[in-house]
């Protein structure tokens, strides 16, 4: 009976203890949870940039091609063998160097005899001339021999021309490619012997639809980009429209005249072309970073100001605000609708942020954007 007692008492003492303990615990954790309901997270750092109009060129983008202003591969106009060839690959000549010479001993010595002929002939027409003014021949007399000066001299022109065909000159200043012929060689009438491209200037072709002739005309400033010379911007102008339009395409021609001093740029090259019209568009320009792109819709956070209920302190919310975008250009993106000038919108880091999110701007690392960036690398 004294044992029983003796441990009731016990089990009613555990009972007790862990009531005690139990509640302490229950006010630990209620407090916990009202500290938690109140708990806000400490804002998040943003960089932030203000919409603001502005003035973007107007531009028409195509995709070109250049062409040398003036190029030509070099033929043989004659058959006969290569005797000497007076150019190095790739070099630069001027308009009547001598690039190749063929064998022209045949004609030389023709040559010789055309020119004795011409001699003989000349002063038997001189002798006649005399004999004439004296009455002693007849008119027809001096004629022939007349005559058959002149067909001495054409005869001795025939065979300069001749040679001077075997002797091929360049027609015009410029840059040499890749020889095609060799010493010894017999050249064939129309056989190439080596292409001759004038590099600078150079010109652009390009074609842009119908509709757009009327914004064009010769003058404009084009803009020149391409793969080959990265982060590069040739500028040059157009110097001449095609009168016709492609009846299969609606698309009429154009060619723009860029400097190539250089010569970085080469003719077959493929190229985007810009043309700069006179007129300029007005736009609201956010940074292309400020931007949260998605499938369904794009947005960008707009801060705002907030008054706290609790604490009655002021504070900054970023508001998600979907928006249309249009043109893109440099750094910057051109909005169609969602904004309004002088709003702030968060320039960078938009991923990690959800609407009516306390923010704290810092400024200190925001980017330099820039409407014509120019990466250190190209």
């Amino acid at each position: 009976m004294h044992m029983t007692k003796r441990i009731v008492l016990t089990i009613f003492g555990l009972i007790v203890l862990i009531g005690i303990i139990g509640g302490i615990k229950g006010l630990q954790i209620g407090r916990m949870v009202a500290q938690g309901s109140q708990f806000a997270p400490p804002p998040e750092p943003i960089t932030t940039a203000v919409v603001r109009t502005e003035a973007w060129e107007s531009l028409l983008t195509a995709v070109g091609s250049l062409a040398a202003v003036q190029g030509v591969t070099v033929t043989a106009e004659l058959t006969g063998k290569v005797v000497h060839i007076a150019f190095e690959p790739g070099t630069m000549v001027k308009a009547g160097d001598l690039l190749l010479q063929q064998d022209t001993s045949s004609e030389a010595a023709q040559l010789r005899a055309a020119e004795a002929t011409v001699a003989l002939t000349e002063l038997n027409l001189e002798r006649l001339s005399k004999l004439l003014a004296a009455k002693t021949i007849s008119k027809s007399q001096y004629d022939n021999a007349e005559a058959q000066y002149k067909q001495a001299v054409a005869e001795a022109d025939s065979i300069r021309a001749v040679i001077g065909k075997k002797t091929i000159r360049a027609p015009f200043a410029g840059r040499l490619g890749i020889r095609l012929v060799n010493l010894g060689q017999i050249l064939n009438e129309g056989e190439a012997i080596v292409s001759l491209q004038a590099l600078d200037p150079i010109f652009v072709n390009f074609l842009l639809p119908q509709q757009q002739l009327v914004q064009v005309k010769p003058g404009l400033t084009v803009r020149v980009t391409t793969d080959a010379l990265p982060g590069q911007v040739i500028e040059g102008k157009i110097t001449a429209i095609n009168p016709q339009v492609d009846a299969a395409t609606r698309n009429i021609q154009i060619q723009a005249t860029v400097a190539n001093p250089q010569e970085r740029l080469r003719p077959g090259m493929f190229v985007n072309v810009s043309v700069v019209l006179p007129v300029e568009d007005t736009v609201l320009a956010i940074p292309a970073t400020a931007v949260l792109y998605a499938p369904y819709s794009d947005s960008v956070f707009v801060m705002e100001e907030n008054k706290s209920e609790q604490e009655g302190q002021a504070g900054k919310v970023v508001r998600q605000q979907f928006v249309r975008l249009g043109e893109r250009r440099g750094d910057f993106v051109a909005v169609v609708s969602g904004l309004k000038e002088g709003q702030t919108v968060v320039s960078t880091g938009v991923f990690k942020l959800r609407n009516g999110q306390a923010v704290v701007v810092d400024n200190t690392l925001s980017p330099d954007f820039k409407l014509k960036p120019k990466p250190e690398d190209s």
